[in-house]
């Protein structure tokens, strides 16, 4: 009797099973197969493993772009596409296409941006808080968003409410900042960009937002900056803010001193890499999509990591083409670059792509059907159900696509080429003309077999400046495109590609490599049998080092016959990266100068923008950053963050191993002044609501208290209320009394008495104990620590505890080490603080439990 092996259960995989085959896939890189693993490996939400290594993956993939491919003329076969996608050779998709494409246990979209808005630029709090809606209902479909706030009025703004007066930009910004880190997506935080205009009257409120601790913390902020604006700066005069912005009637009018406003978003951006640069005026005017603003194509904001610029309710599906397969005999005095291959396997990219469109089409249709099937009211369901088919039917008319490479550093290191030169920026430059010319070739090619994209019209189109740069590039391919038209309205990106550089092995997106050796810790028993200890920390843990070389560093040691295997000293590390491709081309070698100036000329052969950070060592002068903002707008980047190491907020942190330096206590006064400024922090702390005051002396926490809040408790105060005062007073009985008081909307004081005495008693003694650690200037970091390790026997006082330790790592300083503490993603030690969140500096997963 035969069995029916289609109708068999899938095979699954134990943890253990897939990482070492995982981990045998990527020749012993536990990072690597720890990622894959975690973010990309097919399971169920049971945690069920169905893939044991990207092989899996990659047939997976394969499997469901050729059955697309089946429905058009010349179908690429799936042993073709899985020859071009395998072992992240050649095309890689990423992340959400990766994770979602032939996944039946996960209904989610495959795009990995998407922008939002309201039609007319409603700033009713109707459309305010329907933005609030559709942003959760995308992230936790796994997309990241951005929206733009210039259409909110400005602060003091007459409305007809109960508020009479506009409370401006900043209440909101803090609304969708907390909406986005409410939302979990398979252990990700949710990513959100939030932009405003320059000519907004609100615009230094909102560069200046992110500088408060604590505020803002789920969002990364950009500027829109127009060339009326940048004209102002270099000639020192006045600037005219408006509301509605650039508006010939404006309801709000204001003049400025331009150069006031510039030095304030650049002391910001030196201080704490934020705000971003959006040079938007460039953008409008190069934008291809833009040519159709009247037919809904109007860009408004861009992703979160600025790549993408988007107008409300288009989505993008992001694709990286390895740069460093291409080079053939690498390493080696012989390496040359396959620009034969190269263009192939560009058209081929540009056809997954468009697969992927329809795709995704298919999981918008489950979404829908996901919808139509839940038990909610139907006026409950509606704001998602309009959200997804007005995102359906941008895919469907405008197609976009979002091609973009990684590796870029490792390419030109492997020819020999050193980053930031100008033989690597006239190189590279050569590269990504390659690409835009060979992509919008491909599209023509698809629009021939498969039609045009819905709104296609060469006409809107002729005056476009990226348009006729590609017509002088190659007349042939223009009149091509005006006789077949084009299947995507956008083709091209350049995004940061921070976890599938981890799974190519390569250095990542545009940028340099970051260190091409450096060193790790781990942490050893001294008592193990031929253990190596090389320090010993503060609290008598034994730690080895180690050395890691970047993937393809190892590789040019192995092509040259050097014993990778070695244990080498560091003069000798030293003579090593001296000899080597990559010496002075790391992130901190590269001249920033030129660095902006490779951008500009590259962000002429892409169409939507580039993700890049420029890298400044801790000691580098706002005047510095000020020239390169500057640099960047002159010569026409549409974007830029600077990241000066160090600075709030980082995203890298300098890999020098240096010793902790020990902080000074605080002189806080001996004597608890009568009334403290106080923070307000609300969190979810085992899926209850929890809420904590914090008194501040000189913003730092001086005490404590925290608990349930409900109407047991009685602290209900408006979810506005994220400031106050805490007053120490004396009751009749002599004990002393703690009371929060805060200002409402029409300034009258409100009052909550007996902070001390509103919470669990049980908590009352350890809040003291807590507080007195405070007091004395034990650094934050080390009462979280301190507080983690208290073993307690009540489940409550645990509860409590894990709290008091969420609310106060919101008073860490961005960038301390997070000693003891493992990455549940990749297992590494290499973990900081920021914004209140444990982030891996290695995998780039955070924690904000």
């Amino acid at each position: 009797m035969s069995t029916d092996v289609s109708k068999q259960p899938p095979k699954t995989f134990t943890q253990d099973e897939a990482f070492n085959a995982s981990l045998e896939y990527f020749k012993n890189d536990d990072l690597a197969a720890r990622v894959w693993l975690n973010k990309y490996a097919l399971k169920d939400s049971q945690g069920n493993i169905y893939e044991q290594t990207p092989n899996d993956m990659h047939h997976r993939i394969a499997k469901e772009l050729a059955r697309v491919e089946q429905k058009y003329s010349n179908p690429l076969s799936e042993k073709q596409i899985f020859n071009l996608i395998k072992d992240f050779k050649y095309i890689v998709p990423q992340g959400s296409p990766m994770a979602g494409i032939g996944n039946p246990y996960q209904i989610a979209s495959l795009s990995n941006c998407f922008v939002i808005g309201n039609s007319g630029d409603s700033d009713s709090y109707g459309g305010i808080m329907k933005i609030d809606q559709e942003q959760v209902q995308l992230m936790k479909r796994r997309g990241g968003v951005g929206h733009d706030l210039s259409h909110i009025r400005p602060k003091g703004s007459a409305v007809k409410n109960s508020a009479l007066t506009s409370t401006g930009i900043v209440p909101f910004m803090e609304r969708y900042s907390n909406s986005t880190r409410e939302v979990a997506q398979d252990g990700r935080r949710g990513a959100l960009m939030l932009s405003v205009s320059v000519n907004h009257p609100d615009s230094e409120d909102f560069i200046n937002a992110k500088l408060e601790q604590g505020k803002v913390t789920g969002a990364n902020i950009s500027v829109k900056i127009d060339d009326g604006f940048m004209k102002a700066v270099k000639n020192n005069s006045n600037y005219v803010q408006k509301y509605p912005v650039f508006s010939d009637n404006p309801k709000v009018s204001k003049t400025i001193v331009a150069n006031d406003l510039w030095k304030k978003i650049v002391h910001n951006a030196w201080k704490s890499a934020e705000p971003g640069m959006l040079f938007w005026d460039t953008i409008i005017n190069e934008s291809v999509p833009d040519c159709y603003a009247d037919l809904g194509y109007k860009t408004v904001s861009t992703n979160p990591c600025g790549e993408i610029p988007l107008c409300p309710y288009d989505s993008c599906r992001l694709l990286a083409i390895n740069l460093f397969s291409y080079v053939d005999k690498p390493f080696t005095k012989k390496a040359s670059f396959n620009f034969e291959l190269f263009k192939k396997h560009i058209a081929a990219a540009q056809r997954i792509m468009d697969d992927i469109i329809d795709l995704e089409l298919e999981k918008i249709d489950n979404i829908l059907q996901k919808i139509d099937a839940d038990p909610e009211l139907d006026d409950v369901k509606a704001l998602e159900r309009n959200l997804w088919i007005n995102i359906k039917r941008k895919a469907e008319q405008g197609r976009r696509t979002g091609i973009g490479i990684t590796a870029e550093g490792d390419m030109l290191a492997a020819l020999g080429i050193q980053y930031g030169s100008e033989a690597g920026n006239a190189f590279s430059l050569e590269v990504h003309k390659t690409i835009a010319i060979e992509a919008y070739r491909g599209s023509v090619h698809l629009a021939k077999e498969r039609g045009a994209f819905e709104i296609f019209d060469a006409e809107r189109e002729k005056n476009n400046p990226f348009i006729n740069r590609l017509k002088e590039a190659d007349n042939k391919l223009y009149y091509e495109m005006l006789e077949y038209g084009r299947r995507n309205i956008a083709l091209l990106t350049i995004a940061p590609t921070g976890t599938t550089s981890l799974m190519t092995q390569t250095t990542s997106g545009i940028e340099p490599v970051f260190l091409p050796v450096y060193k790790r810790r781990r942490k050893v028993n001294p008592n193990d049998k031929d253990a190596q200890i090389d320090f010993v920390d503060e609290v008598g843990d034994s730690w080895e080092e180690y050395v890691v070389f970047h993937h393809k560093f190892k590789q040019w040691m192995e092509v040259n016959g050097i014993d990778t295997s070695k244990k080498f000293k560091q003069d000798e590390l030293d003579t090593l990266i001296k000899k080597s491709p990559y010496y002075k081309a790391t992130s901190n070698d590269v001249d920033w100068l030129s660095k902006v100036s490779m951008q500009g000329a590259i962000q002429k052969w892409v169409d939507h923008s580039i993700s890049v950070t420029i890298n400044l060592p801790n000691d580098v002068t706002e005047e510095l950053v000020g020239q390169l903002y500057l640099k960047a707008w002159e010569v026409g980047c549409k974007g830029v963050t600077v990241y000066r190491d160090g600075s709030r907020s980082g995203v890298l942190i300098a890999n020098d191993e240096k010793e902790d330096s020990q902080e000074l206590l605080t002189a806080f006064p001996i004597k608890r002044p009568e009334v403290l400024e106080a923070d307000v922090v609300r969190f979810q702390n085992n899926k209850e609501k929890w809420i904590a005051f914090i008194g501040l002396i000189d913003d730092k926490p001086y005490e404590i208290f925290t608990g349930l809040t409900d109407d047991e408790v009685g602290i209900l105060i408006p979810r506005w209320v994220n400031k106050g005062v805490i007053i120490k007073s004396r009751e009749e009985n002599g004990n002393s009394r703690y009371d929060f008081q805060y200002k409402n909307k029409r300034g009258y004081k409100t009052t909550i008495e007996g902070l001390s005495y509103k919470f669990n008693p049980e908590f009352w003694n350890y809040a003291k104990l807590i507080s007195s650690t405070l007091r004395h200037g034990m650094p934050i970091d080390k009462i979280v620590d301190l507080i983690n390790s208290l073993q307690l026997d009540s489940e409550s006082i645990n509860t409590w505890k894990n709290g008091v330790g969420r609310a106060l790592k919101h008073y860490v300083a961005d960038g301390t080490h997070a000693k003891g503490q493992v990455c549940d993603s990749c297992k590494s030690e290499n973990l900081i603080y920021q914004e209140g969140c444990l982030t891996c500096k290695d995998c780039g997963s955070s924690k904000c439990g």
